[in-house]
């Protein structure tokens, strides 16, 4: 049984910074991509980010950012920990939603969420102006 925990959310003002950690168990040599995404009140699921989580792949630890993110967001992993990370700086009011961690198994675009099979339950990131 897969189990994925988020942490790190919060309260932050606009020009912060947070950092999201999601802890995973279980099968997690399957994974193939680990990543983030986000969903605002009445707006749909967006990609974030996400990591080539797989060791044995030739592209093993590449990321992949959302534009809207790119060059304030940062993912990192932990394979020994089993823990992937987003560091969130220059948060900005429109960067409030709910963010979740999710992992996928199959080979593929990373950016699409009908591809991960698992999810964690969110964790509330709030940016005041």
């Amino acid at each position: 049984q897969v189990q994925l925990v988020e942490s790190g959310g919060g309260l932050v003002q606009a020009g912060g910074s947070l950092r999201l950690s999601c802890a995973a168990s279980g099968r997690t040599a399957s994974f193939y991509v680990m990543g983030w995404f986000r969903q605002a009140p009445g707006k749909e699921r967006e990609f974030v980010a996400g990591i080539v989580w797989n060791n044995s792949v030739w592209n093993s630890g590449n990321t992949n950012y959302a534009a809207t993110v790119k060059g304030r967001f940062t993912l990192s992993r932990d394979n020994a920990k089993n823990t992937v990370s987003l560091q969130m700086n220059s948060l900005k009011p429109e960067d409030t939603a709910v963010y979740y961690c999710a992992a996928k198994e199959i080979v593929g675009a990373i950016n699409l969420s009908g591809s991960y099979n698992y999810w964690g339950q969110g964790t509330q990131v709030t940016v005041s102006s």
